[in-house]
């Protein structure tokens, strides 16, 4: 691994801003090769100005939409773990999600909602945003999306219960195939306490409500 290290001028007196992108050079010089010729395939010249290094912008945007093969969900859930009595729901609704269907390799993107009962242990807010970026970082189906988060939760957690939500928009969806730009579609998971009617209802009634 090769880090990059990317510099914008002091244009305004200001601090540096500095990014930081890891690349597997091997990889990135194999996946740019091949774009130059998806490229050229589609009729375009390579050479005009505009698309120049569109091959390897494209090799690194890939490799960072599906860096979630490289990282572990469960040992990012573990690393913030912390004994609590509450054991109450805990809600994080609205969490972004991006991710590349795997039958298009086109973007699916729309929000999530997550909610577990703690059975002795809550794990850290930020975590759980972490957790679905791993799993949406891969080329998925979001049916499998909703699973894997579930899975993960329950099983590392081990909380009297869990509930997931997602509502994403399809760009196989809207830009191709059928072309239904207002289309969203829902994928729910409930475990242990969630089973329950009277629970789930309430975890669907406040992940539906604004608060004031």
């Amino acid at each position: 691994m090769i880090f990059y290290v990317f510099l914008i001028s002091n244009r305004y007196n200001l601090m540096p801003y500095h990014s930081f992108e890891e690349y597997n050079m091997q990889i990135t010089d194999d996946m740019k090769r091949r774009f130059e010729h998806i490229i050229k395939d589609l009729g375009e010249d390579i050479s005009r100005e505009g698309l120049q290094k569109t091959p390897e912008r494209a090799a690194k945007a890939m490799q960072f939409l599906t860096q979630g093969y490289e990282q572990n969900a469960e040992e990012i859930l573990k690393s913030a773990m912390f004994k609590e009595t509450y054991d109450e729901m805990v809600i994080v609704k609205d969490i972004e999600v991006y991710s590349l269907c795997e039958h298009h390799m086109l973007p699916f993107f729309g929000k999530a909602h997550v909610a577990y009962i703690p059975n002795g242990h809550i794990v850290g807010l930020s975590k759980i945003p972490r957790v679905i970026d791993v799993f949406a970082r891969r080329l998925q189906v979001q049916e499998r999306l909703t699973e894997q988060i579930l899975e993960c939760l329950d099983n590392t957690l081990k909380p009297q219960g869990v509930a997931v939500v997602i509502e994403a928009s399809h760009m196989c969806m809207m830009m191709r195939g059928v072309q239904k730009q207002s289309s969203v579609t829902t994928t729910s998971g409930f475990k242990g306490a969630f089973k329950n009617i009277e629970t789930r209802t309430e975890f669907l009634k406040l992940i539906s409500e604004r608060l004031s």
